[in-house]
């Protein structure tokens, strides 16, 4: 799907695809999906289709990642069952006009904020996540009383296929359908005009899917990646950081956005972290991590052999076993990367972890500061001012202190990038906000129609500046 604007508005319309966005423009415009109880019995059809195939998902999650149950369900599966319970929850205070403060010039009156449904949605998810970034997005849309349009990755079939099946049976296509298949398939879906896009992937294609958008000035939510570093200040425990991030690192094998991309640590603690990192390995997944139920695999050979390129740019200092026909490839730990090398430059997305050295918090801050912002940043520090400094020093989507990945489990707090790393964010109420306009709607009766702000206006200066 990368390429180029000039060639994505090449591509010839699709019958198909333009009936099918027909379809539930019409639909949406008889405004059926307008109140409360419409959204609620869409959220509970979506929560009983989830529970009716959860043994299915398990089994694609398996199949296209070699995912184990477990790691499907505390990363995927579970997530989505959070979500539409507070999507259930709260969907009727969310759906309610929120008030503001009208100033005195046009009292009296009342102001509010409305949230509107933007209408007929695009949601295109990744194959990393390939359950829960599908249905995540898909929660916000039908809480706010949108219609979607499902395009998930063709990396992930098994998935793709059982989201297909569960869905279509769920909902009537002008509500929600599932559209399978590559390139093309994105291609038609971008020609076409949407009220919303919600894409997540990678920041070469999110720029294709913004371009895509600009065309008919649709508003997009991009749930990008980047490079997100962990600092590890001196005062820090370092077997527990060791734990956390082996663990954020090489859970579903590395190809989680955010995911620890490299490590900026003092280099008198580097070689006892290597250490740490590598007791942590063998902790979670054995002697032979290839024998591990619990560790994944690489999703596609090009995949693979990406990861593999990428492993020649420094030293391994342990790990790097890999085995091609099973896109096995082991937990490793890198050090000596040259800092123009492509392992420090692009979004690794697979089980290499670079060290860098950094002797100081000061350092380590101007090295965050001098690249891109990431979708997510990592400090480690008792010193509890070393962590805030770190956290009001440096811009990034989200944030943790003394752990990774653990913000995206937050239903609360809005998820997404900044700058590089995305645009928009979502989860609980901002996954509602997210497929929603929020329009300012003034109310006022005919009384006390006040003249002030009629012309003329001669001697009224002094009146004006007290009242606005």
């Amino acid at each position: 799907m990368a390429r180029s604007i000039s060639n994505l508005a090449a591509v010839p319309p699709s019958s198909d695809m333009k009936a099918l966005v027909e379809k539930q423009r019409a639909y949406f415009e008889t405004r059926v999906t307008l109140p409360l109880q419409w959204r609620r019995e869409r959220l509970l059809a979506l929560q009983r289709a989830a529970h009716k195939y959860e043994a299915e998902i398990l089994s694609a999650l398996k199949a296209d990642l070699s995912k184990s149950p477990e790691e499907a369900y505390l990363t995927e599966v579970g997530n989505i069952y959070g979500e539409l319970k507070t999507a259930l929850k709260n969907v009727k205070a969310w759906m309610e006009p929120r008030r503001g403060s009208a100033p005195l010039i046009i009292q009296p009156a009342r102001a509010y904020q409305y949230a509107d449904p933007l209408g007929v949605t695009l949601i295109i998810s990744p194959w990393n996540y390939p359950y829960q970034l599908s249905m995540a997005p898909l929660i916000g849309a039908l809480a706010a009383g949108c219609t979607a349009v499902l395009k998930p990755s063709e990396l992930s079939p098994a998935t793709s296929g059982v989201l297909k099946r569960m869905l279509g049976e769920a909902f009537p296509e002008e509500v929600v359908s599932v559209v399978e298949g590559g390139v093309e398939a994105s291609q038609a879906l971008l020609a076409e005009r949407w009220d919303l896009i919600f894409f997540t992937g990678g920041t070469q294609v999110g720029r294709v899917v913004a371009e895509a958008a600009a065309r008919h000035l649709t508003p997009t939510v991009l749930e990008l990646g980047g490079k997100s570093p962990c600092i590890v200040d001196r005062s820090a425990d370092l077997e527990v950081t060791a734990r956390r991030i082996a663990w954020g690192k090489y859970v579903n094998a590395g190809q989680t956005c955010v995911a620890p991309d490299y490590v900026l640590i003092p280099p008198e603690l580097k070689g006892r972290f290597i250490d740490l990192v590598q007791k942590a390995v063998r902790s979670f997944y054995g002697a032979d991590v290839s024998t591990s139920g619990d560790y994944g695999r690489i999703v596609s050979p090009r995949h693979y052999e990406r990861i593999a390129a990428l492993a020649a740019d420094g030293q391994i200092a342990f790990g790097g076993e890999r085995d091609a026909p099973s896109r096995y490839f082991a937990p490793t730990v890198i050090t000596d990367a040259p800092l123009s090398s492509p392992l420090m430059q692009e979004e690794i997305f697979g089980p290499l972890l670079p060290l860098v050295d950094c002797p100081s918090i000061d350092d380590a801050i101007r090295f965050v500061r001098a690249r891109p912002k990431p979708l997510a940043l990592y400090s480690f520090a008792r010193d509890a001012a070393v962590n805030e400094r770190v956290l009001t020093e440096t811009s990034s989507g989200g944030a943790v202190a003394n752990d990774v990945c653990v913000h995206f489990a937050v239903e609360g707090l809005p998820f997404g990038g900044v700058g590089e790393s995305g645009i928009g964010g979502y989860h609980g109420q901002a996954s509602f906000d997210a497929f929603s306009h929020k329009k300012s709607v003034v109310k006022r009766p005919f009384t006390l129609d006040m003249k002030l702000r009629y012309p003329p206006y001669g001697g009224k200066l002094g009146l004006l500046k007290r009242f606005l």
